[in-house]
């Protein structure tokens, strides 16, 4: 019985380790004196133009552009991370909460039950969890409601917007969120450590559950596939120092990133559709601090919540990344007034 289960984990790693361009990888960093730092990584096998926005509270926005959308004036602040200034990819808002979507190539977001609920698009979803929540229970009770349904557009030649989202709030309670032929599933807890991509998230687990009986001091499992960062990820994280100094937490997680991203302008000879990673963010949850880190900058740069205004009737502010060149550490006052970006419904 052992055999067939190893058997049937290392085909679905097999699968989901094929070269191909949707990968990422999300590690939840858990310190001392109440420090939290999610990292993470976005890869394509392209670039993918991102810009740091900031949006006060107070904005009336909508989920998508069709008739019946879901509706909300935002209760908080939040910084976002915006895909070619039309689709949040992730953000932190001003109370601690984390958003991260991460490429996950089996998701169907709705079928023949529940495709007639109120739309919402996958340019926008972070985002309203973000303005409307404070913690992860309450983002994970408004996603059970599942009163909406999620469409995206395609972007990057036809590629089709598949996702999972990771979400952790300032007490480092995390939840992990997919949907799976349409159905959503929702997995919570305070040991969530890491997400990837494929396969599912339960799946993922059988496979780490595998490499940790075999140890890790001297058997590591070493591509770039989405089981084997995701199983090199939680081993890291496991064997590091905690601390509740911001700057060496930086520095701790923000290693153990580079142990999961994968070599800028990586290719197989053959395939043509490899990713490399193109950038990775660091969210301090404690101090709200949001680091980006564009992997052909020299320096990584954050902004600080703590000194923005973020009341209603505030600014939307905009750092422009392809600018960043020369951006190192606080880049807050970097920041300048824009009227928003246009979601690519």
């Amino acid at each position: 019985m052992k055999l067939k289960l190893l058997a049937g984990l290392m085909a679905v790693a097999a699968v989901a380790g094929t070269p191909e361009s949707n990968a990422c990888s999300r590690i939840l960093y858990k310190g001392t004196d109440s420090l939290m730092i999610v990292g993470r990584s976005l890869d394509w096998r392209t670039p993918i133009p991102t810009n740091v926005y900031v949006y006060p509270a107070g904005i009336a926005k909508k989920g998508h552009n069709l008739p019946g959308a879901v509706t909300w004036t935002s209760k908080y602040g939040a910084v976002y991370a915006v895909g070619y200034d039309g689709g949040v990819t992730e953000g932190m808002n001003e109370k601690g909460l984390v958003v991260n979507g991460l490429f996950c190539k089996g998701s169907i977001y709705s079928n023949d039950t529940n495709d007639n609920r109120p739309p919402m698009s996958l340019a926008m979803f972070p985002a309203w969890l973000l303005d409307m929540n404070a913690t992860t229970d309450e983002a994970v009770a408004v996603l059970r409601k599942h009163d909406f349904t999620i469409s995206g557009a395609t972007f990057d030649g036809g590629t089709v917007s598949a996702l999972h989202f990771g979400i952790t709030d300032a007490s480092g309670k995390s939840a992990v969120v997919e949907f799976v032929d349409g159905n959503l599933n929702i997995y919570e807890g305070d040991d969530i450590i890491a997400m990837t991509n494929d396969p599912t998230f339960p799946a993922m687990n059988a496979i780490n559950d595998y490499w940790e009986k075999k140890g890790g001091t001297h058997t590591l499992p070493g591509t770039v596939s989405s089981p084997d960062r995701f199983v090199r990820g939680v081993f890291f994280d496991k064997n590091v120092s905690k601390t509740g100094d911001a700057d060496l937490g930086l520095s701790i997680i923000r290693s153990i990133l580079f142990n999961v991203s994968v070599p800028y302008t990586y290719t197989v000879q053959g395939e043509g559709n490899v990713s490399s990673t193109q950038w990775r963010s660091f969210a301090n949850l404690r101090d709200l601090r949001y680091y980006f880190d564009v992997v052909t900058n020299p320096g990584i740069f954050y902004v600080d919540l703590n000194e923005i205004n973020l009341k209603p009737g505030a600014p939307i502010l905009k750092i422009d990344t392809s600018k960043s060149g020369d951006f190192v550490g606080n880049c807050t006052g970097k920041l300048f007034p824009v009227v928003g970006f246009t979601p690519m419904y």
